[in-house]
C-alpha cells in the first residue's frame, strides 16, 4: 500500500468523525425551538432575512422538529460508520472498499458538477477535480487488481 491510498483512508476516515461530530450537533437542538434559534443566528450575521438563501433557510426551519433532528442524526451515524467501514478497507488495501470508493465517489458527479456549473467558486472546482482523482485512482486499482 502506499501513501496516497493511505492519504484516501484516513480522508474518508475524517470525513467520518466530521459527519459524527455534526450528528451529535444535530442532538443538541432536541426539544428547542429551532426556527427560533435560526431567526437568532441570522440576526446575529446581519443578513436580510428576506433575502433568498437567509428566507429559505428559515423556512426550512420552521419545519423541523424532533422527529427531524432524530431521522437527520440516524442518517449522519449511519453516513459515519459507511465512512468508517470505507476508511479501514483503503487502509488495509480491501477490494471492496475501493468499489466502495469508486461508486460513492461517482454518486457525488452529479451534485459536484451542477455546484461548479451554476455557482462556480475554485473551491468546489478543486472539490470536484479531488473526487475525480480519487475515483480514477481507485477504479485504477480495481481494474490492475484483476490483472494481477
Amino acid at each position: 500500500m502506499n501513501t496516497t491510498e493511505r492519504g484516501i483512508a484516513i480522508f474518508e476516515g475524517l470525513k467520518g468523525v466530521a459527519v459524527l461530530i455534526a450528528g451529535f450537533g444535530l442532538l443538541t437542538f432536541l426539544h428547542k425551538n429551532v426556527q427560533m434559534l435560526a431567526e437568532s443566528l441570522v440576526f446575529h450575521m446581519h443578513l436580510s432575512p428576506l433575502q433568498h438563501y437567509p428566507r429559505i433557510f428559515l423556512q426550512l426551519t420552521s419545519q423541523i422538529g424532533d422527529t427531524q433532528i432524530w431521522l437527520l442524526a440516524a442518517f449522519a451515524f449511519f453516513y459515519a460508520v459507511l465512512r468508517f467501514f470505507e476508511a479501514y478497507g483503503l487502509w488495509f488495501n480491501l477490494r471492496w472498499a475501493q468499489w466502495i470508493a469508486v461508486i460513492s465517489g461517482c454518486l457525488y458527479f452529479p451534485i459536484e458538477l451542477y455546484e461548479v456549473m451554476m455557482h462556480f467558486s475554485w473551491v468546489k472546482l478543486a472539490i470536484f477535480i479531488l473526487n475525480f482523482a480519487v475515483v480514477v485512482f481507485m477504479a485504477y486499482k480495481i481494474k490492475f487488481a484483476q490483472h494481477a
